[in-house]
């Protein structure tokens, strides 16, 4: 049973409060760009009788990735491009491989698509690798400045613009606390090939290791090494933080496992891995994140150019606890955190 709350955490108010600390010209560099203009502030509808044709790349197949692709291609029926009518859509997961990325990369522009949608970062900067004159609209990067996809977060004058997933930490810490309030070492599995890990690594060192919580960290090339990965913090953690590293969360059942086995709560920035074992995460939601994406890709298709469309984040978080889970790690959920929860899963 689910029980709905209305409550959400506006990234907008965040980036307001760290942007008056800064001097107008920091404030400019260090400010994103204004999130794509809706559909119905732009165009309204496919062009009659105008036949596209997208492709569309993630790196692996689960459930925040796909939500990313369903989000995508409903924006776009909402908007007039139905596939199977005027819109022919190739979908091709790489499977986890970033070989595999490449050779899709270099398959989609052989083909020439109208857009080339890229989701997640090992994708994304393959499909940017590959050409540099069929549109690219990556969703779902954390940093598509550090990961070389955009030189920045305005428009890039280039063949490039998306959608990122980048997350605000400190509040992902200020929940952990609340999961667990004496926590004092945090566990953390990523893919040291996934830039976006490697970032979300960095950063959660600097920010955790001045509050007196010491981070440990354990790499995990492939899905299969998560489940040997996380059995490796056994007795070294008081939870275990994941980000969205697609080899992680494609093996979200295996981070489940080892944590029911250790008593140590899983918290996650996929709300979606609720529902595979996490006691909370605070995220974005990746289905609206794939809508905003559909709504870029719908502006192309009727003649704006990427490389106009500056890049952009989601605007809110969503905070979703299970207390099934926290159950099974015997951990009890506050009233305060039940109360701060747009979704409870009982």
């Amino acid at each position: 049973m689910t029980r709905q709350i209305t409550a959400s955490f506006t990234l907008s108010t965040l980036a307001a409060l760290m942007l008056a600390a800064c001097s107008p010209a920091e404030q400019k560099a260090a400010e994103p760009a204004a999130a794509p203009a809706s559909g119905a502030q732009a165009q309204v509808a496919a062009p009659a009788g105008e036949a596209k044709k997208i492709a569309i790349t993630a790196i692996v197949e689960h459930p925040a990735l796909d939500a990313v692709r369903k989000g995508v291609l409903d924006e776009l029926k909402a908007k007039g491009y139905e596939e199977g009518k005027n819109l022919t859509v190739d979908f091709q997961s790489a499977q986890g491989s970033t070989a595999n990325a490449a050779q899709i990369a270099k398959k989609f522009v052989g083909d020439n698509p109208d857009v080339i949608v890229a989701i997640a970062t090992p994708s994304a900067q393959s499909v940017v690798a590959a050409t540099k004159t069929i549109p690219v609209v990556y969703a779902g990067v954390t940093d598509p400045v550090a990961a070389k996809l955009v030189p920045s977060w305005e428009a890039s004058n280039t063949n490039v613009t998306g959608v990122s997933d980048e997350l605000p930490l400190d509040p992902q810490i200020d929940l952990m606390k609340k999961i667990v309030p004496t926590v004092k070492n945090v566990g953390y599995v990523y893919s040291p090939g996934e830039v976006n890990s490697t970032i979300v690594l960095d950063q959660l060192k600097a920010k955790l290791t001045p509050q007196g919580v010491n981070l440990v960290a354990v790499p995990a090339q492939r899905s299969s090494d998560v489940l040997t990965a996380a059995r490796s913090l056994n007795g070294k953690v008081d939870l275990i933080y994941t980000s969205l590293d697609n080899n992680v969360v494609s093996s979200y059942e295996s981070m489940y496992k080892a944590a029911v086995e250790m008593k140590k709560p899983l918290v996650a920035s996929d709300t979606g891995s609720v529902q595979r074992g996490a006691v909370a995460a605070l995220g974005v939601n990746y289905y609206d994140l794939g809508k905003k994406t559909g709504d870029v890709v719908f502006q192309i298709l009727n003649g704006k150019k990427a490389g106009e469309i500056p890049s952009a984040r989601m605007e809110t978080l969503d905070l979703i606890v299970s207390k099934k889970n926290a159950a099974a790690t015997n951990v009890t959920l506050s009233d305060a955190v039940l109360k701060e929860a747009k979704e409870v899963q009982e």
